[in-house]
């Protein structure tokens, strides 16, 4: 698989001041710890200090979006990473996380006017969430990192 992010990654500055969350979902932490270390991995690619990573461990993905409103509200935060892994099962519990995990970051990132980048996999199996997670095969975690920098990127050329 290819990781369509490198050549992008190569060109984008980490903006100053940068300080970054990321909340992360135990659930099924055996695929989350994969996609936080492909975030922080790229995080340090990409010239952020691991100094100014937070990382906030919320119970499911349903959580997710309320652990993300909290970050924010302090301040200290330009933008938050989202990680988690909704797998699907035989009954509709699926379709009501992965839904409210993703309404729910939408509409923290509005209210709040802050990037969220949604590292949360939704996936029919087990086999996909690892192949998604893998740190040498395209890592999840680690796209979202480059998209939140090329977020603040694109933020500070706004502003400025």
């Amino acid at each position: 698989m290819a990781d369509f992010t490198l050549g992008i990654s190569q060109q984008l500055k980490v903006p100053a001041d940068t300080r970054i969350g990321i909340v992360v979902s135990r659930w099924n932490n055996h695929i989350t710890d994969q996609l936080l270390q492909g975030a922080l991995q790229r995080c340090t690619m990409l010239g952020l200090d691991v100094s100014h990573v937070d990382v906030f461990w919320c119970p499911g993905a349903y959580e997710i979006p309320i652990t993300a409103r909290m970050a924010l509200d302090t301040g200290r935060y330009s933008g938050i990473i989202a990680l988690g892994a909704v797998i699907r099962g035989v009954t509709p519990h699926f379709d009501y996380v992965a839904g409210a995990a993703s309404d729910g970051v939408m509409r923290v990132m509005l209210d709040t006017r802050k990037p969220i980048i949604f590292g949360v996999l939704t996936v029919d199996t087990e086999e996909q969430a690892q192949d998604r997670a893998h740190i040498e095969r395209g890592n999840k975690g680690g796209e979202a990192a480059v998209t939140l920098i090329e977020m603040l990127a694109l933020e500070e050329q706004i502003t400025n």
